[in-house]
């Protein structure tokens, strides 16, 4: 019989013979077999280390080139935004000396430009009946109630109670929350009234007003709390005179906040003529 078949017969053989005998040893000579395992490990380590360097020094090599690419990619897309926003600033220096132009022509006074308070959120007081929030700052750096809250995307909502060293702050999802909002495209003015749900309702918009969903809302100014043109949302259902708006804000992942300090330009006795009638 050819030495080849031999092989393939008794080789199943040899091994379990050969695990058999290693078994035995390991429980009669367990020092003699771990240092004989610790050599194999050894062995097969250094060749495994010796065989990866390649795959590593590749790995490397497609790394670097994904960290170029990408590097490349968003220099062009910087390149392209910063296009845009030179074109956006020329039209803007535009539209300020025309508006400057016009106020003086006019004679309309400009509104007091806000100031801003930064604030961390250290207390979520969320519920299904209530929705507020605890910030780090009070009286002491000029916090007062009734003042709104906004973020870098747009409004969280208003200042409810003030302390010395912290402040309550109502979202504007939360049943007792109301806004005086206004469509951004058609100028209609309505309130934006939180529910404790997740997207607040417009009430008490125009009988002829049309509303569609992806119209951004702001806040309209009136009622003096709210600074005028403050991003809130835009609508996402509208149904039924059901209209909801899906807050620019994202409620989960709130950490620092800023306090809008903003006062109405108030009128003199000075500044108002009174005309008698003939």
């Amino acid at each position: 019989m050819p030495a080849k078949v031999l092989a393939q017969r008794f080789a199943l053989l040899a091994l379990a013979s050969a695990a058999v005998a290693l078994l035995i040893l390991s429980k009669t000579h367990s020092d003699a077999t771990e240092r004989i395992r610790t050599a194999i490990v050894d062995t097969v380590a250094t060749v495994l280390n010796v065989l990866s360097q390649p795959v590593d020094a590749l790995n490397q090599a497609v790394a670097e080139f994904d960290r170029f690419w990408f590097t490349y990619t968003e220099n062009e897309r910087l390149r392209e935004e910063i296009d845009r926003l030179r074109r956006w600033q020329m039209v803007a220096r535009g539209l300020e000396q025309q508006n400057a132009a016009l106020r003086a022509l006019t004679g309309l006074r400009a509104e007091a430009l806000p100031s801003f308070i930064s604030a961390r959120v250290i207390g979520d007081s969320g519920g299904p009946f209530v929705r507020t929030m605890l910030v780090n700052a009070g009286e002491r750096s000029g916090v007062a109630k009734g003042q709104a809250v906004v973020t870098g995307v747009g409004l969280v909502g208003r200042i409810a109670e003030v302390g010395d060293r912290s402040a309550r702050l109502l979202l504007l999802i939360d049943l007792n929350s109301r806004v005086p909002v206004v469509i951004e495209s058609s100028r209609h003015r309505a309130v934006l009234a939180g529910d404790n749900s997740e997207r607040p309702r417009l009430i008490f918009l125009p009988p002829s007003a049309q509303v569609a969903p992806g119209d951004r809302i702001v806040t309209s100014g009136h009622g003096g709390v709210f600074p005028a043109g403050l991003p809130v949302g835009t609508v996402t259902a509208v149904s039924d005179g059901d209209i909801r708006v899906q807050p620019f804000v994202d409620w989960d992942r709130l950490e620092y906040v800023s306090v809008v300090r903003f006062d109405l330009p108030r009128l003199d006795a000075s500044d108002i003529e009174v005309r008698r009638l003939p």
